[in-house]
């Protein structure tokens, strides 16, 4: 499917360029400068360009063209999601994806992509794959590899490889990707009382000061029951989602023992216990 590939800077020039089925002489990228040229902003490139042997397909990331060769009619947008694919997997190993970086670890770039087409189609691009297959660089990992002679290939096959879900690891014991941490608060609040219109309001503290959180509703008796004679203490319980009433907020949130990169994300909700409102 894609034959070659080509990265090129803002100033036109060629910096890196990887083939798979057979060599492509750079000769081709001269339409795609021709439709460079024609456009008035950088972003206004043709994603698509065809030519008279080939298609040339490409994004724009980081100041970074990726242009991607084709020989035979294919869905664009199947290239395009790889193409973008790619410059995420940089991201992830080299935390940037720029010229520098990639020249930088030119070695760890080939072995990227030798490793997410295979004869010119998709084989792996999940991060957590490459990870197992390709180890990210490190300065030590550098320097022994380089003392050494080896590389950054790993040496057994990626537990996710053997998983329906690409993603996930094998041997998952769990259902859900949820871990639940409960930090408990204690609130004082005070609550006032109207008599005509027999609304009662408590009032939690200062939340948000254009709008006060309150706690609104009725209160009836069973039917044929009569009429307490002293004031009934009645029993209630709140919640306020996404809020924490004392402003604790969680700073860092790490995740150790998962080889895929988790999203990490914080719900927040004030739960009160039960209390007693003597009325």
């Amino acid at each position: 499917m894609i034959h070659s590939l080509f990265l090129i800077n803002a100033s036109g020039d060629i910096f890196l360029e990887k083939h798979w089925k057979s060599v492509v002489s750079r000769s081709v990228c001269d339409y795609f400068f021709e439709a460079q040229e024609r456009a008035t902003e950088p972003e206004n490139v043709p994603p698509v360009i065809p030519t008279p042997h080939h298609y040339l397909i490409s994004v724009l990331r980081h100041r970074i063209y990726f242009v991607a060769v084709i020989q035979s009619e294919v869905p664009p947008l199947f290239v395009i999601e790889f193409l973008h694919r790619v410059v995420d997997t940089f991201q992830d190993y080299f935390g940037v994806c720029t010229e520098a970086a990639i020249k930088d670890n030119v070695v760890v770039v080939y072995e990227l992509l030798e490793e997410m087409l295979d004869n010119g189609f998709p084989l792996a691009t999940e991060s957590n794959i490459l990870k197992e297959l390709i180890k990210p660089p490190t300065i030590l990992r550098t320097m022994v590899n380089t003392i050494t002679g080896s590389t950054n290939v790993g040496e057994q096959l990626p537990t996710g490889q053997l998983s329906v879900v690409p993603w996930r690891r094998t041997g998952v014991k769990y259902t859900n990707n949820e871990a639940y941490f409960d930090v408990v608060e204690e609130i004082d609040g005070t609550y006032t009382f109207d008599p005509v219109t027999k609304l009662l309001t408590w009032d939690v503290g200062k939340i948000n000061p254009q709008k006060l959180p309150s706690l609104k509703g009725t209160m009836s008796l069973q039917a044929g029951a009569s009429k307490p004679d002293e004031n009934p203490t009645i029993n209630i319980q709140f919640k306020i989602q996404q809020m924490a009433i004392s402003g604790l907020k969680v700073n860092r949130l790490d995740m150790y023992g998962e080889k895929y990169k988790p999203f990490k994300g914080i719900k927040y909700m004030t739960k009160a216990g039960k209390f007693q409102v003597r009325t």
